[in-house]
């Protein structure tokens, strides 16, 4: 039968604080995957690490931050250390800013350059750091899995969100380009892979999407609401069914793709 158990791997997973991926962190611990939460709050990572400790399974947090590559390299010698090597890397750690992002308040015309670059770096430049570092450590063991997290604003870029939008996009193109030069350079048994997900309720998006007073949705999160399907916001624990997957044998020949985890945003024209 075909195989999703993921026993005995190790997992890297940055962002692993935050809201999306500390829940693919606890989940991926359950079924038995010894699993490194990489923050750059250190604190938060030991404290999400500690909580799955309590829960009977296997973690530790290591701060790191993805635009330092010293940074990942001290991370990467303590993952190793603790477990010996790396079977997953999830590039979890990614965000947006106001300062980059289009308002009634701030034309496109007006975006600052160093707000941008921000946006950029920190999902794009931290996933390519992350998989040089990490990837260098599969390279050695001739095997591996990478899953980067894109967006749904990658595929249909959302309004407002330009920086963001942009550097998932290079999410997406980055995750086929590693697909490729790992098989033609490496080994054939690395496989990289992306999802994307849509609207799910984070810190990043919450008060945009719902009423910081209320509750109720917000204009946009109505929208939201409106153009996906099944009618709601997804939520964290449902991201994880595909990245088990992605990670296990199931998926061994699924390599250089991006996984829509959207609700139907994606299929629906909004006709």
């Amino acid at each position: 039968m075909v195989s999703f158990d993921l026993k005995g791997k190790t997992a890297v997973i940055t962002g692993g604080a935050g809201i999306l991926c500390s829940e693919m962190a606890r989940q991926l611990a359950e079924v038995g995957v010894k699993v490194a939460v990489l923050d750059i709050n250190g604190e938060k990572a030991r404290q999400v690490a500690g909580e799955i400790q309590e829960a009977g399974g296997c973690a530790i947090g290591v701060e790191a931050n993805v635009l330092d590559k010293d940074s990942l390299i001290r991370a990467k010698d303590a993952v190793l250390k603790e477990f010996g090597r790396v079977d997953i890397l999830i590039n979890g750690a990614g965000g947006n800013k106001k300062e980059a992002t289009t308002s009634k308040d701030l034309s496109f015309f007006d975006i600052p350059l160093d707000a941008l670059q921000w946006v950029f770096n920190l999902n794009f430049m931290g996933t390519l750091l992350t998989t040089q570092v990490f990837g260098k450590v599969m390279a050695e063991q001739q095997e591996g899995c990478i899953i980067n997290i894109s967006s749904m604003a990658s595929l249909r870029p959302l309004t407002n969100v330009i920086g963001y939008a942009a550097a998932k996009a290079a999410v997406n193109n980055f995750t086929q380009w590693m697909a490729v030069y790992f098989n033609h350079n490496v080994s054939k048994n690395i496989r990289v892979n992306a999802i994307a997900p849509g609207f799910l309720l984070t810190e990043q998006n919450r008060f945009l999407l719902t009423d910081e007073k209320t509750g109720e949705d917000t204009q946009r999160g109505k929208a939201v609401k409106a153009h996906t399907p099944m009618g709601r916001y997804g939520r964290p624990e449902e991201l994880v069914g595909a990245v088990i997957w992605l990670c296990s044998d199931a998926a061994s020949f699924v390599n250089g793709i991006v996984v829509p985890i959207d609700g139907g945003f994606s299929a629906f024209s909004g006709v």
